[in-house]
C-alpha cells in the first residue's frame, strides 16, 4: 500500500465486527456495531507542536464516528487525526 498520511493523520484497519455474542448467539449483518478499535497501519510526520505518539502496529481505541472511511485495495481503513484517537491498547 502506498498511502502517506500529512501531518497529524492516522491510517487505521478496523477490527472486524463480532459476529457471535458472549452467549453464542450469531449477530445478524444488520445489527452489527461498528467497530472501535483497530490497528495502526501508516502515520503521518506530526505537526511542529504536537508529535505523533501512535507508531504503525500499534492497537487503537477511536471514537463511534471518528475518521473518514476509505477503500484501497479492496480493504476498509479509516483515515484520522490522531486527536480522534481516544487510547493506545
Amino acid at each position: 500500500m502506498n498511502i502517506k498520511p500529512l501531518a497529524d493523520r492516522v491510517l487505521v484497519e478496523p477490527k472486524e465486527a463480532e459476529t457471535k455474542t458472549a452467549s453464542g448467539l450469531f449477530i445478524p449483518d444488520t445489527a452489527k456495531e461498528k467497530p472501535q478499535a483497530g490497528k495502526v497501519v501508516a502515520v503521518g510526520t506530526g505537526k511542529k507542536d504536537e508529535p505523533m505518539e501512535v507508531k504503525i502496529g500499534d492497537n487503537v481505541l477511536y471514537g463511534k464516528y471518528a475518521g473518514t472511511e476509505i477503500n484501497v485495495e479492496g480493504k476498509d481503513y479509516l483515515m484520522m487525526r490522531q486527536s480522534d484517537i481516544l487510547a493506545i491498547v
